[in-house]
């Protein structure tokens, strides 16, 4: 069975508008690591948007810098799974998933493989009320955008974590992974 990782990244006052976090070369790389530890992603229809018009393959040279090629790369590359009922179709290496949310993501981590990589705000909300997400990391940037979204607004009942690891970048921004405790 494959374990469904959540990453996102935060400000400390926990925004997740993708606008108001810092990118930089060393975030890039631990992003990167994520995803070579993962055969797939799975993504809501907003978040697939987001990232296949950010990293898509271009035809033109210079659009993003050259340290975010790594990672443009292998997430052009990776198998993704997009839960959406309003999509008619998706491309990008991509598969739409349909009906039954919490059956489809258990047949997904049914299969063998290193893992299924989450992203998102409000598919993950969805996976964090069944109890699917084995693992959350908060990549916490050093800003507060004084503005939302925020994470799960609107989570039905408490989900209690247990620290598994923890990593300090130059940026100031720390990376913090937990496991449900169950």
């Amino acid at each position: 069975m494959r374990p469904l990782r959540y990453s996102i990244n935060v400000t400390l006052d926990g925004c997740c508008d993708h606008r108001a976090i810092p990118a930089d070369e060393e975030l890039h790389r631990h992003a990167v690591g994520n995803l070579d530890q993962s055969d797939a992603l799975l993504f809501g229809r907003m978040t697939y948007n987001m990232m296949e018009s950010a990293f898509r393959p271009l035809v033109g040279t210079g659009a993003r810098p050259d340290w975010m090629e790594p990672f443009a790369r292998t997430i052009d590359a990776a198998k993704k799974y997009v839960v959406s009922s309003t999509l008619e179709r998706v491309d990008w290496n991509a598969e739409l998933v349909r009906g039954d949310v919490a059956t489809a993501v258990q047949q997904l981590k049914r299969e063998s493989g290193k893992g299924l990589l989450v992203g998102g705000m409000k598919l993950p909300l969805a996976l964090a009320e069944l109890g699917l997400i084995d693992e959350y990391e908060f990549v916490v940037h050093p800003r507060l955008a004084g503005h939302g979204p925020t994470l799960f607004a609107g989570l039905s009942k408490h989900v209690d974590l247990r620290l598994v690891s923890r990593i300090e970048f130059g940026s100031g921004a720390v990376a913090i992974r937990y496991k449900p405790r169950r």
